[in-house]
């Protein structure tokens, strides 16, 4: 009897480990597919980013300077591999896509222009996609990293060495607020 006791013990056992695995194995996936949706993303701002350059880059011969950071920012974001890296680049690369956004209001030609225009809007809403993308992905690195730290998951994450993924985080410069000066 005390036998048959102790193995259903040890199976409970057994199977609550199992169980407790395969749901911290949900979680990292579930991360690491909120991830891919970002990238996704991010292809997408890719490939858009040099057909906008292309229609504004013959309007905009006093403005070189803005067009290179963008293009210059796109290509530190592609090259980019760690997700640290991945995020300031990004950063950067949304800072130098608002500059352009500024600029090309200043030009009432590519205003009027259609395809400038289609490819603005077509980068606004890609921006937002990221935005909540990236809003998305750290919900659940969030939520993740808590079932790795609480008891009675924190044993089978140590015993199984899961890693606590990174945040996508903004930039210092984004954190800060921005002036509003009115003129009188």
């Amino acid at each position: 009897m005390t036998g048959w006791i102790l193995l259903s013990v040890i199976i409970l056992f057994i199977v609550w480990i199992i169980f407790m695995y395969n749901r911290l194995i949900t979680f990292k996936n579930d991360v690491a597919a909120a991830w891919s949706q970002i990238d996704v993303q991010l292809k997408r701002r890719y490939d858009l980013i040099p057909n906008l350059v292309s229609v504004v880059k013959g309007y905009m011969d006093f403005e070189r300077e803005t067009l290179e950071r963008v293009i210059t920012a796109r290509t530190q974001a592609l090259s980019a591999v760690k997700l640290g890296d991945k995020a300031s680049a990004e950063n950067a690369l949304t800072t130098s896509l608002g500059s352009l956004f500024a600029v090309i209001e200043n030009y009432p030609v590519l205003k009027s222009n259609e395809n400038a225009m289609r490819l603005q809007e077509e980068l606004t809403t890609t921006e937002n996609r990221i935005a909540f993308s990236r809003q998305f992905y750290n919900d659940l690195v969030a939520n993740f990293r808590i079932r790795i730290e609480v008891f009675p998951d924190n044993i089978i994450a140590s015993m199984f060495s899961f890693q606590s993924p990174e945040f996508f985080l903004a930039e210092k410069e984004d954190r800060t607020l921005p002036s509003a000066k009115l003129c009188r």
